[in-house]
């Protein structure tokens, strides 16, 4: 089964007994001279000195050497002379220091063989065709358990050891320290030592004198970094410690210094071989029947790199002397931990285990239905007797004939022959490619193929994970045979495929198949895809943080289930017979039962095919493999069996609506082919049986009280079980549960919950619709509310809101994907030139669609350029929502370029050809400025991931500081690229989103990146980074991993910018305050400048959510504001939330991004009154809003604030005049002296206190701007009220 790593089968049982005795014996030790060197050429001496060695070996075997007799009685040594044989052919007796491939260092097509090995920090796995002898010696080294190596080098004299390469891949200085640092110090001192020369730590090579190495030993990487090289391989991938060893300062000495040469190595070569027994070794044994177990986990603490257990439970495990804590654990059984465990100089400590098993075997004597302790489950299935036989039914269904094994090529021409003869049933799609670009093919079967049918479950079986257990692909390629077939004349197939929807992926592993071998029992040939990679640890996982870089099989998976709204799955297996349920990992990583919320609802699952399975049901499926392993009723908790982190079943459950359990269909993993109709047979009725489970539970429909629509991503709940699921486009849902009696209950953002009391009964599933109210549906006295009120009077209106609901949709942008006639994939990174004829050759390609436009020049001269994508790319559409993407603020992040290129050449190929696309380009404005610092960019260096070289402008500026808030004021002395952008877009004030793409971490930023600036629109723009994050497939895990701030956590993916690297004058916070768009910052990976060989994964990484973006800029409100003869009011004021403020353009038209629920807008204009309306704003599709001034606010055909002021200086002066009059006339009746005096005195006094109360800040709802209290002149878009 998965996880067990055993010995190919066929020796004979006296040869076996003896390998047992010999096996914690005889560690394997090699040398290999690879015929490569860290320097330049490819070096022959190891090759005489190897055979010297094995003439040395066999002639002290011979002569009774007591040191070579011991060696050799307890070693299993292996000496290969030459991995580069061909370069040795064209290498030189005396060229100490040539290279290249004529000089023979690289292998006969130009490779270096030692920089061609996967590598733990470097891109994808490299294609190992044009270096067949790294492949022959990659599969040397996985059918052999070795333990110590050395790898013969030349061009210095020291011992080199891991790791050879850091994540920064910086050339030289970085210590890149592995777990077993102290060990490999230790094996490369015992080399070193013992060398004359070496030991020195001074080679004085010509050129070199200066080079030191302290004790004549260096780290690799501290050294210079070698991507790709064998040493680091053999400890990360193949459990053996190996360390390089420079010999000489010559690569090919002359014959005549050949003795010395010998003289210099003989002593340390044997001394380094005696090291392989140093450490702990031992068995780990079954506690009960003494067994044992293979494939066991050594474990150390305190030393992150565990290895396994040989065939017969036998492990070594090298180890510097200490005291160390040691635990052995297997799946099945119960951990033990050895403590304090002292470990000398010498031969290694001997450390036995013996472990107790959590499950035990039924006792003797006894049915196994009856001894087996009661399973962890609260269902008490019925036994299934397999001898009794079924009476025949009137219908016999017609059998599969098709049984052989098919290699790719047949597999493709069988699904092809049957989606070309059952059309009205099938549909035959690939949902990705392999490593090697085999198809992954998945065949749906279904009364309506290539459409969903609303409250019609979809179901999928996925076969070959592994590509060594090829049962699944072949009982899948058995089970579409048989649908097709008997559709339409057998009653329980016909019911099944008219009732749902079907899936089936024959092989998601199809190059790993071409590799394995029929007849192979328990290996691991072919198990892994063609970079070596299992895939089913290669999931997202909620216990542990997967270091494994996502494969392309995975990645295409991932997107697939994303796509339909599965309910229900099996991932079929080969290695054992059980069905194998959630959760496959627990926190401790040992074996112990690991509980999901719906228990229960797997452990019925399971039961529904292992009781139709007789040998799988007895539950002690593989006797003379495994005689002590036995699952109650043929059913396992994955965890309890043994933990797998990363595994497929737990990412579907926890990330998906979809329940999928694994099923191992045998105990050998390839059988033969004359037993497959035996699999057919044992697996029909389970394989039916199955599929029929996803119509158990609930189904059903949440509606819209007022519209009637489905609901997308509402919620359902079921009291006491912590996991929900979502409902899909129609508002349909599924909810697979046991019988009982449950409260289930609908919500919905933006509605009113909604609760049932249902009963669950096993006849089927039981239909529960909800019909959901709006929150907040009251109205203020006096107000209008204005609820999603789009032109339904138009088609092409409705027609387009429907594409962004289905867009929206949890599988619309993977759907896109699928159905997108031609990807792109960027390959390598454009410098300026290339990068501006490819921009020309998009404009020239595609005329009708692009305009290609400089914002500019840079410092430097070079052209900013700007590409607009629309259908009138050169016309005014006010009507439009306006997006814009910036990448290269800082030229030493190209990524985010690069990233732009490729979308815009996506976008602009599947014109015409995708009908969603074409009708986002149709429907929107997207500006792409791939390249705001072309100069920093050019001085940049590919593989820079920590660099600052040219980050900044060629004036040494950082442009994300220039947008400062003085800019009227500081005008002149911008930056040349600033200038470009903010005169030239930021302030045309006409864009309704726009994206930066930078690099340095694996997050989104949102606003603002000034440290005391308030935000009041934060809902909103945390939403619009979130559907970003959220459709990233890592990102919004909120771990970007970086190797700086490895403990990092960003919760969702998302943080404000000054929470997280506060600065001012950011080009977020500028147009946000002065452009009055909204701007995101993406940082699309940790490494600023990685290779061009993560190009592509980046891609597919990104490319959904930059997708996401053009749907979610049509979202939020669209308005047009006229007044009551229908003429549009332009610059109109529109206050939403009495704070944010944009303003209508030409055509009356506005539109602005707001978080989904409900908003109020007061809209303003000179001489009208004030409007104010509700509007809700849901999170699939647009909200429109038409508001009109039907009051003119006018007064005898004046502004009414005109008259109202002309009316009050009238009335104030006559008043006045009253006043004058009554006091002259006072004055002449008292006449006294000082009446004038204190007349005046008193008018100055009144005077004083009009100034005092004129200071005072006047604010009216037209004339509010927010005036930001920490002394700067910025203003801002989103601001708290006062």
């Amino acid at each position: 089964a998965e996880g067990r790593d055993e010995e190919e089968e066929g020796e004979e049982e006296e040869r076996e007994e003896e390998e047992k005795e010999e096996s914690n014996q005889s560690p394997i030790c090699v040398f290999a001279h690879s015929g490569m060197w860290k320097s330049e050429l490819c070096w022959p001496l190891a090759r005489p000195l190897l055979l010297r060695l094995a003439w040395e070996l066999v002639l002290g075997w011979a002569g009774g050497d007591e040191r070579i007799v011991r060696l050799l009685n307890t070693t299993d040594l292996y000496l290969l002379p030459s991995l580069n044989p061909d370069g040795f052919e064209r290498a030189q007796e005396g060229d100490c220091g040539g290279g290249g491939a004529e000089g023979g260092r690289e292998n006969s097509r130009g490779r270096d063989l030692n920089r061609s090995f996967p590598d733990q920090f470097g891109d994808a796995e490299p294609n190992l065709e044009p270096v067949p002898e790294v492949k022959a010696l990659i599969d040397w080294m996985r059918r052999n358990r070795f333990l110590l190596s050395g790898n013969l080098h030349g061009g210095s004299v020291v011992a080199s050891y891991p790791y050879d390469d850091s994540p920064t891949h910086r050339l030289t200085g970085v210590y890149s320290k592995s777990a077993d640092d102290e060990v490999f110090k230790y094996l490369a001192k015992a080399y070193a030592s013992h060398h004359p020369i070496m030991r020195t730590g001074k080679p004085n090579c010509p050129g070199e004198e200066g080079e030191t190495f302290p004790d004549g030993i260096t780290n690799g990487a501290q050294w210079y970094d070698v991507e790709g090289g064998m040493q680091d391989y053999n400890y990360v991938w193949a459990n053996c410690f190996e360390i390089t060893l420079e010999l000489s300062c010559c690569k090919y000495p002359p014959t005549s210094e050949l003795p010395k040469e010998w003289e210099n190595n003989r002593e340390s070569l044997l001394a380094f071989i005696e090291k392989v027994h140093i450490g702990v070794k031992g068995f780990v044994r079954d506690a009960v029947t003494g067994a044992g177990l293979d494939n066991a986990t050594i474990a150390v603490a305190g030393i992150a790199h565990n290895i396994t257990a040989g065939r017969f439970g036998d492990y070594h495990r090298l180890l510097v002397p200490g005291t160390y804590n040691v635990t052995a654990f297997v799946m099945g059984y119960t951990p033990v931990t050895k403590e304090n465990i002292e470990v000398k100089e010498g031969d290694a400590t001997e450390v036995n285990f013996s472990l107790q098993p959590t499950v035990m075997p039924p006792a003797p004597n006894v049915t196994q239905l009856t001894a087996a302790p009661a399973p962890v489950t609260a269902i008490t299935p019925t036994p299934v007797q397999a001898e009794t036989p079924k009476p025949t039914p009137v219908h016999e269904p017609i059998q599969p004939v098709d049984f052989r094994h098919h290699h790719f090529s047949d597999m493709e021409i069988f699904l092809r022959r049957y989606a070309n003869e059952y059309p009205s049933i099938t549909r035959l799609y690939s949902v990705g490619k392999s490593v090697e670009l085999r198809e992954l093919y998945v065949m749906e079967i279904s009364d309506n193929p290539g459409v969903h049918e609303a409250g019609e479950p979809e179901f999928k079986y996925i076969g070959n994970m592994h590509g060594n257990e090829v049962v699944g692909r072949e009982l899948l390629l058995n089970l579409i045979e048989y649908l097709c077939k008997n559709f339409g004349t057998d009653p329980e197939v016909t019911d099944l495929v008219q009732s749902t929807r079907i899936h089936i992926m024959p092989s998601m592993n199809p190059d790993g198949y071409e590799k394995s071998q029929e007849g192979d029992k328990g290996g691991t040939v072919g198990r892994n895809n063609s970079n070596n990679y299992d895939l089913n640890r290669n999931f997202p996982d909620q216990f542990v943080h997967v270091t494994d870089p996502p494969q392309p099989e995975t990645r295409a998976v991932m997107a697939w289930l994303q796509s339909y709204p599965f309910v229900l799955s099996a991932n079929l297996h080969g290695g054992s017979l059980v069905v194998n349920y959630p959760f496959d990992d627990d926190e401790q990583g040992i074996a112990i039962y690991s509980k999901s919320p719906d228990d229960a609802v797997f452990q019925k699952l399971a039961l529904a095919y292992s009781k139709e399975n007789a040998k799988m049901y007895q539950g002690s499926p593989c006797k003379d493999m495994y005689p002590t392993e036995y699952f109650p009723h043929g059913i396992t908790n994955g965890a309890q069996w043994y933990n797998v982190p990363g595994g497929m079943q737990d990412w579907n459950y926890l990330h998906t609506n979809c329940f999928e359990v694994t099923i191992e269909l045998g105990c050998v993993k390839y059988p033969k082919a004359e037993e497959l109709p035996k699999y057919w047979a044992q697996n029909r009725r389970s394989l039916l049986q199955f599929i029929k489970q996803v119509h158990q539970g609930v189904w059903g429909f949440v509606l819209d009280a007022v519209d009637k629509r489905g609901i997308l991503n509402a919620t359902i709940s079921v009291a006491d079980i912590n996991h929900p699921v979502t409902t899909f486009k129609d508002g349909d849902f599924w909810r697979l549960l046991v019988p009982g009696t449950y409260k289930i209950t609908a919500s919905a953002r933006g509605y009113d919950p909604l609760s049932k009391m249902v009963e669950v009964d096993s006849k089927g599933g039981v239909q529960v619709n909800f019909t959901l109210s709006r929150t907040d549906s009251k109205v203020e006295e006096g107000k209008v509310l204005v609820l999603n009120t789009p032109d339904t009077s138009n088609p092409n209106e409705k027609e387009f809101e429907t594409l962004i609901k289905d867009l929206s949709a949890e599988n619309g942008l993977e759907r896109l994907l699928l159905t997108s006639s031609r990807d792109v994939t960027p390959y390598r990174y454009r410098p300026y030139k290339d990068l501006s004829e490819f921009l020309r050759g998009l404009y020239l390609n595609y005329p009708h669609i692009t305009n290609l436009t400089s914002l500019g020049q840079s410092v430097e001269f070079r052209q900013i350029w700007s590409l607009e994508i629309s259908n009138k790319p050169n016309e005014s559409e006010p009507e439009e929502p306006k997006i814009r993407f910036v990448a290269g603020i800082h030229g030493n992040a190209p990524v985010g370029t690069e990233l732009l290129l490729t979308l815009a050449e996506f976008l602009c190929m599947n014109y015409k050809k995708n009908d969603a696309i074409t009708k986002l380009i149709d429907r929107t404005r997207i500006v792409i400025v791939p390249s705001l610092n072309p100069d920093g960019r050019e001085i940049a260096q590919e593989r820079g991931c920590t660099s600052k070289i040219g980050q900044t402008n060629a004036h040494g500026r950082d442009l994300d500081t220039d947008f400062t808030s003085n800019y009227t004021r500081y005008s002149a002395a911008r930056e040349p690229e600033t200038k470009a952008i903010v005169e030239n877009l930021i302030l045309k004030h006409d864009f309704s989103l726009s994206v930066a793409l930078d690099g340095g971490s694996l997050l989104v930023t949102y606003p603002y990146d000034k440290p005391t600036q308030s935000v009041e629109n934060k809902e909103t723009l945390k939403h619009l980074a979130s559907v970003y994050a959220n459709n990233h497939p890592v990102m919004h895990l909120g771990q970007p991993g970086c190797p700086n701030k490895s403990d990092e956590t960003i919760p969702g993916g998302v943080i404000r910018g000054s929470e997280w690297h506060s600065h001012l004058g950011s080009m977020k916070d500028f147009s946000v305050t002065f452009g009055q768009c909204p701007e995101i910052t993406v940082y699309t990976g940790c490494c600023y400048f990685p290779s061009a060989g993560q190009l592509p994964g980046l891609w597919a990484d990104h490319r959904k959510s930059l997708l996401s973006m053009l749907v979610e800029v049509h979202k939020g409100v669209h308005g047009i504001v006229q007044d009551k003869s229908g003429r549009a009011i332009s610059k109109a004021a529109i206050v939403l939330n009495e704070g944010l403020r944009v303003y209508t353009k030409e055509g009356g038209y506005f539109h602005v991004l707001l978080a989904p629920g409900f908003h109020s807008i007061d809209a303003t204009a000179s001489g009208y009154q004030q409007k104010h309306v509700k509007v809700f704003v849901r999170d699939d599709a647009p909200s429109s809003v038409f508001i009109v001034f039907d009051t003119e606010n006018r007064i005898f055909g004046l502004p009414r604030e005109l008259v109202i002021t002309v009316a009050g200086a009238s009335m104030s002066a006559l008043v006045l005049t009253a006043c004058i009059i009554w006091c002259v006339c006072s004055i002449k009746s008292n006449r006294h002296k000082d009446g004038f005096h204190r007349l005046r005195q008193h008018h100055d006094d009144y005077e004083d206190e009009i100034r005092m109360m004129s200071t005072g800040s006047k604010k009216s709802l037209l004339s509010h701007e927010f005036q930001d209290e920490t002394d700067t002149e910025e203003e801002t878009l989103y601001s708290s009220k006062h």
